[in-house]
């Protein structure tokens, strides 16, 4: 998992209130803890959520870290963007070096999306 919710906090969080979840708990990908703090985010203590852990809110957008979730995932009313997903990206690496080089290219593309918010989604 990417946690653009770690990134929307850091860089916005006195505009958006930032949620993520996931469609199953797989619980927080090493090589996007280690990628997110060499840019200054800590997201270690965050935790992997199911989607239905935040049923009870409302969203005005939903961003998707992956086709996968977007496949399998629930049908949320209103606007989408989808992102690459680092991990399906990476999967056939074959060293750590090429591996978190894939994971800091979507995690710069991930930062760059959240830094143009909330004015980009009204575009």
């Amino acid at each position: 998992m990417s946690k653009p919710d770690g990134w929307a906090r850091h860089l916005k969080g006195n505009e958006i209130n930032a949620y993520s979840a996931g469609i199953e708990t797989t619980g927080l990908n090493p090589d996007a803890v280690k990628v997110v703090a060499e840019a200054g985010v800590d997201i270690s203590e965050h935790s992997s959520k199911q989607v239905d852990d935040l049923s009870y809110l409302i969203f005005d957008y939903v961003v998707t870290i992956c086709d996968h979730a977007s496949e399998r995932g629930p049908v949320f009313r209103g606007n989408a963007k989808v992102i690459d997903d680092p991990p399906r990206l990476a999967e056939n690496a074959r060293t750590e070096h090429e591996r978190l080089k894939t994971y800091r290219r979507v995690h710069n593309e991930i930062r760059s999306f959240m830094a143009s918010l909330p004015e980009r989604l009204t575009e």
